[in-house]
């Protein structure tokens, strides 16, 4: 017995129903997220924190506002976003009434990441609950614990005709692909995003990736190496090095390299203590799998602060590594985890053509005293995202969209972005029933004097069209 069949096929009679089309229902489970987050905060808390290690900062700052921030935003503006879009009109079409409107897609597919499994499910479900789709929602199963919140006290929130939890690991999520949806929302490895992206187009189905990538972070020579540090060491061991927009190797000259090595030894202290596996701080790796693995990128280059591991507990040290070469694994894969290279270069120019010749990363951050410097970086470079003389600030801005290019994604969302991201923009043209004498110019036997006055009609300052 197909195990979804069933669930896929309540949830299509309400898309065919248009049940979900009004702005009224639409608010209505984006107040039942509204209540989720907030009734259930301690719930999610300690589930971030059985899962993943993570303090209370770090689950108010980056999982539980952010999304409760999404939510308001929607709730104010979802009315203004569902308006039809007027558009420019030349002489043709002047009578006519032309305009753009935002459609729900009908039944999407979200299938979140582990390492923000609160953030990551909840900010893209409130676009497409907001844009009147019906969901299909697959948490992580690595995340074990946000998991079991997510299937068992989400759904009391939400109107079970427009949505429902799926459950699984890799093998149940193939099976779930093998289904038509809409839609299908992808946060995670580019490899598993192929894969997404194969199963899609076997009907043809629109995707959105958020993929990963090793993201760059060069640092001038003109910097303060304590400020950098600073900026570096927080969100490189942000979530013990598990985000995706995390710097994922630093390339800066040999001098400042000393004088960098330095700082970050102290910040790490600072942030962490003598003796960060004791810090309430620093989270841990999510899994066994994810330990072994990262405890093989140790062994790359020289390891020039931290190194310590515990297996029992799941912990790396923040660390530190140099005189890593480009074909070792650390600089081959993303790292996603506490672990930052240094890559040293002989200066600016050095720098870039390094990151021109890799794949284009989700973040690409420049550290600079000089504007000038940090524009170069930002002109001669592209990535999903950017950011000068700081870490991924530019993820807390609703306003931005966020997303990858490339090998690090297909599609963006965050605030507006997301309601647009999960609604076809549909091309609509109204025209009156009469005045066939006037429209009648169109049709056959042609002369060039028709010809001439049809184009003229056809163009505007403002807008061209084409007859097909």
């Amino acid at each position: 017995m197909e195990p979804w069949a069933d669930t896929l096929r309540r949830l299509r009679d309400t898309v065919c129903a248009g049940r979900t089309r009004p702005a009224e229902f639409r608010k209505a489970q984006l107040r039942g997220l509204e209540r989720f987050l907030r009734e259930n905060q301690e719930l999610l808390r300690q589930a971030l924190a059985d899962d993943l290690r993570k303090s209370d900062f770090e689950s108010e700052l980056s999982e539980v506002h952010i999304s409760q921030s999404e939510i308001k935003l929607a709730l104010r503006n979802l009315r203004a976003w569902m308006k039809d879009e007027k558009v420019p009109k030349n002489l043709a079409t002047q009578l006519d009434s032309a305009f753009i409107r935002k459609e729900p897609y009908g039944l999407v597919l979200i299938i979140a990441p582990w390492n923000y499994p609160v953030n990551l499910t909840m900010v893209p479900l409130v676009g497409a609950l907001a844009a009147g789709n019906c969901v299909v929602l697959k948490p992580s199963e690595v995340s074990k614990s946000v998991e079991k919140v997510l299937a068992e006290v989400l759904p009391r929130y939400l109107d079970p005709s427009c949505f429902a939890v799926a459950l699984g690991g890799p093998e149940e999520t193939a099976q779930l692909l093998e289904h038509k949806f809409d839609y299908i929302f992808f946060t995670g490895s580019p490899h598993v995003g192929r894969l997404v992206m194969s199963a899609a187009a076997k009907h043809l189905t629109p995707v959105t990736l958020e993929l990963g990538g090793k993201n760059p972070c060069y640092v001038d020579d003109d910097c303060d190496p304590q400020t950098v540090a600073n900026r570096v060491a927080f969100f490189r061991f942000f979530n013990a090095g598990q985000t995706c927009v995390a710097p994922d190797y630093v390339l800066c000259s040999p001098e400042m390299r000393a004088r960098l090595l330095p700082a970050l030894q102290c910040s790490i202290t600072r942030f962490y203590g003598a003796d960060p596996q004791t810090s309430p701080c620093l989270g841990r790796i999510v899994s066994d799998r994810h330990f072994q693995r990262l405890k093989r990128l140790l062994g790359c280059g020289r390891v020039a602060i931290g190194g310590q591991s515990d297996e029992r507990d799941r912990y790396i040290a923040p660390t530190v590594l140099v005189d890593v070469q480009e074909a070792e694994p650390v600089m081959q894969e993303e790292i996603f985890g506490p672990i930052l290279p240094i890559v040293t270069v002989g200066g600016l120019g050095e720098a870039i053509e390094f990151m021109q010749r890799r794949e284009k990363p989700l973040a690409l951050y420049a550290f600079s005293s000089s504007r000038q410097v940090v524009r170069r970086v930002l002109e001669s470079t592209s990535s999903g995202g950017f950011c000068g003389n700081d870490g991924f600030m530019h993820m807390t801005l609703s306003s931005l969209p966020f997303g990858g290019v490339g090998a690090s994604g297909l599609g963006n969302y965050h605030g507006k972005f997301s309601f647009d991201t999960f609604s076809h923009h549909r091309a609509c043209l109204l025209r009156p029933s009469g005045l066939e004498r006037i429209y009648g110019l169109r049709y056959p036997p042609y002369s060039p004097g028709r010809l001439r006055l049809l184009l003229t009609a056809m163009e505007s300052p403002s807008c061209s069209c084409t007859l097909l």
